[in-house]
């Protein structure tokens, strides 16, 4: 199979992390997402590890929580040693409901509201990401209020393409994101921090996107940071501890996408810090990265029911399913390409249009899948690698509850976020 957690049985059956999709359908109901907990934990283990064996002690991988976020997930990230990367207040409400040591958490976003920023100051969130000269001057205000002295990273543009998705791509000089080393605001927002009391700069942080596959991406980062940090240093006259390097391996959702080696990828970058820090003449910094996708996607399958199927002869087939854009909005925005299986039937093959059931004709979950030529209502549809931004942005469009998650594990099965009732949806309505 595509997927080394997929397979099928001798009855030609899905198996997800070895359990029987039919199975799991019938005990959950659908739609239905469905987590593979010893996936997440391997892949966790990958970067760990990785960064133990390359990188400085106190180097860290952060599991950048906006790909998935929920408290079981959250104590899973903790429980395999990884620190974590909340945007927002919810995120970091979740975290800390899970037990997540605040120590290990770093708050990021271009936007921190006052509220939001007093709440993390209270919970003792190890290190701020700053993203602009606004957000500085409010965070100043607040840690001076606190009596509290902030630790912080402050986000810098490198001015690198990643060449992926415009939309997902933060590292250019006209990003929202971050202070442009090329327009000088870099530099400007570093004096500034320096300047002020109640923040300490830790180091300097960047991102440069997401789904990243070429082999230089990271290391032309690496090039461009090392020199903009050690000339820093050298202004300063004092060492940066920290240099986060965002997150952002792509991972394979289809049978010709390409495949990363994440170990061999971080060993590579390791090199090139190591080269850059010896041309510059500085000490090689404590590195972190923020994977998220590659964490969870591959952990990931959601499962369907057909509700109706619909042949234009002469033109294409229709397979309406029972969830779609609310549950999965990534083919609406990004056009994202997804492997799409039939759980139980595996005959003479026709070409659909794999859509949802909301009131959108753009509601597509994946156009021009080959499925089973007698696909028919009731069927069961599974849609593989959907473990990163597809919980994570579920919506409630035309009042549509959100799926529950189910964790598998080697010896069954547990519900980790219930099923949105009827009930849920309206409980906030006055």
């Amino acid at each position: 199979m595509l997927f080394g957690n997929i397979d099928r049985n001798e009855k030609g059956e899905l198996l997800f992390a070895g359990h029987s999709v039919t199975e799991l359908a019938a005990q959950y109901g659908t739609p239905l997402y469905l987590m593979d907990e010893q996936r997440i934990r391997d892949n966790c283990r990958i970067y760990t590890q990785a960064f133990r064996e390359n990188f400085p002690e106190g180097s860290m991988p952060l599991y950048a929580s906006k790909a998935c976020c929920f408290v079981q997930l959250c104590r899973i990230a903790e429980e395999e040693g990884m620190g974590l990367d909340v945007v927002s207040a919810g995120e970091l409400f979740t975290a800390m409901k899970a037990g997540f040591p605040a120590e290990r958490i770093h708050f990021h976003g271009n936007v921190k509201k006052d509220e939001e920023i007093d709440y993390a100051i209270s919970c003792g969130v190890g290190t701020f990401v700053v993203d602009n000269p606004d957000e500085l001057e409010a965070l100043q205000k607040r840690a001076e209020a606190a009596g509290v002295v902030q630790n912080i990273l402050l986000r810098i543009t490198p001015g690198i393409d990643p060449h992926t998705y415009v939309a997902v791509n933060t590292g250019t000089v006209d990003s929202k994101f971050g202070s442009a080393i090329e327009t000088g605001q870099a530099e400007e927002i570093i004096r500034r921090a320096e300047a002020l009391p109640n923040v300490h700069v830790t180091g300097l942080h960047c991102h440069v996107g997401s789904m990243v596959f070429d082999e230089d991406v990271f290391e032309r980062t690496v090039a461009v940071m090392v020199s903009f940090l050690a000339e820093m240093e050298r202004s300063l006259g004092r060492k940066l501890e920290f240099l986060n390097l965002g997150g952002g391996y792509g991972v394979r959702y289809i049978k010709d996408g390409k495949k990363v080696n994440i170990a061999e990828k971080i060993s590579d970058v390791a090199q090139a810090l190591k080269a850059c820090c010896a041309e510059e003449g500085i000490e090689v910094p404590k590195i972190q990265m923020e994977p998220g996708r590659s964490i969870v996607a591959d952990a990931g399958m959601t499962v369907y029911t057909v509700g109706s199927v619909k042949r234009l002869d002469g033109f294409k087939n229709f397979a309406a399913v029972d969830g779609g854009m609310t549950d999965n909005p990534r083919y609406v925005l990004y056009g994202s390409e997804y492997t799409v299986l039939h759980v139980t039937k595996n005959g003479v093959k026709a070409r659909f249009d794999l859509v949802g059931r909301c009131c959108e004709s753009g509601d597509i979950i994946q156009p021009k899948v080959m499925l089973p030529a007698d696909t028919c209502r009731g069927d069961l549809i599974a849609v593989c690698v959907t473990g990163a931004y597809n919980y994570s942005m579920a919506s409630n469009y035309n009042r549509v509850g959100r799926p529950p998650v189910v964790m598998l594990t080697k010896d069954g099965s547990y519900v980790a976020v219930k099923r949105e009732s009827l009930f849920d949806l309206s409980r906030l309505d006055q």
